[in-house]
Formats: C-alpha cells, structure tokens, sequence
C-alpha cells in the first residue's frame, strides 16, 4: 500500500507536469529589473493587487533608481508614491528601513539567505522565498493565497491554511527544482481556473487526480 508522503510525491509530479503543459513559462508577475526592485514590489504587494503594483512602481522607480536613493528618501515622500497600495505608511517605513540595512550591514547587495533575508524590515518568508527562487535560483516555495489554495485542494497538503505548514509539506513532495516555479504557475492558474471562489473544476486539467475535482464528482 503507497504512503501519504509517496501518493503526494506522485501528485506533485502529476500536478508539475499538467500545469507546465498550460503556463510554459513560470514568470513572476510583478515587474522589476533588479534584486532590490523585486523586493520593494514584494513588499507593496501586501493585501494589493500585482497589478496595481505594477501601476505605481514605475513612478517609484523612477523617482528612486538606486539603493541610495532609497536610503536618502523620506518614508513620507516614499508613501506618497505607493499610496494607491494600501498600508503606505507601514510599507513606506519598511522600504526607507531595508535600504539602509541592505546598505549599511548587507553591503548594498540583497542578501541570498533566509536568515538575513528575514532580518529585513517587512520581510516574512513569502517574500525571502521568493527572492531566494527568482533571484538566486535556490530552491523555495511561495506559500501565498494562490498555493495554499490550490495545494490543499489538490491534496499536496492537508488543507491547513498556515502558510508554514503548507511550505514545510510542499517541501516534502515537491522536487527542489520545481519548487519556486510550481508557485508561479499556481498564481497562474489560480486566476484563470482554480479561483478562490468558483473554481472550475469541471474543465479543469487537473481534475482526473485532484481531490477536490473529485468530491465534487461524488456529490453530483
């Protein structure tokens, strides 16, 4: 009889290979040109939209085309920029207070580990994981709505909504390899296909091994 930890393994292949069929090319989608751009987006991304991220960071880059700069800005005309992302005086604050670290303890360059990446003000793991599989192509997982979501439907996981538990049991049956790639692809599908509130699962190209397509099935 296949284990938990081995049926999972086979659903990560499964789940890997169907969605590289539809999303060739896993791509975050939040716009920037550098390590220090993606990690500035990241942190306006918070309880906003990619897309209206992708909105205000061009002026914000602008304004602000270096670390430098950054660390010269006042939190206050950094928040005036990123108002339209929510939470501006708490991000804005952030940003101001990474670039001086990044600047004065991390010799201007964006650390490449979890442990300096978390000593940054305003980044949790989401947001090192995906500096860490973007950047410096280590292996990561982005627990972010769209991956605990999809994962726990599909049964990678066990349905919990923590997003450590849901990156620590990806960990376990996802290939390292794939790991920061598979996370792109399921914000991606999780727009067009498994969204939040009416996924279609009846034309779903997962649905012949995920265990939410499944019960569905049952009950009709």
């Amino acid at each position: 009889m296949i284990s938990d930890t081995e049926y999972r393994k086979k659903l990560a292949v499964q789940t890997v290979e169907e969605l590289k069929k539809i999303y060739p090319e896993a791509i975050c989608s939040l716009t920037y040109k550098d390590p220090l751009e993606l990690l500035i987006a990241v942190r306006l991304s918070a309880q906003c939209t990619d897309a209206r991220v992708n909105m205000v960071t061009p002026v914000l880059f602008e304004k602000y085309p270096t670390l430098e700069a950054f660390c010269q800005a006042s939190a206050e005309d950094i928040g005036e920029i990123i108002k339209p992302c929510g939470l501006f005086n708490t991000k804005a604050r952030d940003i101001k207070n990474l670039a001086l670290m990044i600047r004065d303890e991390y010799g201007g360059r964006v650390p490449d580990s979890m442990e300096l990446l978390l000593r940054l003000p305003g980044v949790g793991r989401k947001t090192a994981n995906l500096i860490l599989g973007d950047v410096y192509g280590k292996p990561a997982i982005v627990a972010d709505t769209h991956c605990i979501r999809i994962s726990g439907r599909i049964g990678l996981t066990d349905g919990t909504k923590d997003p450590v538990k849901v990156e620590k049991q990806l960990r376990e049956c996802v290939e390292p390899c794939e790991g920061s790639d598979l996370c792109h692809r399921f914000v991606l599908f999780g727009r067009d296909i498994c969204t939040a509130r009416s996924p279609e699962c009846a034309v779903c190209p997962l649905n012949i091994f995920c265990e939410n397509a499944k019960n569905e099935q049952k009950q009709q």
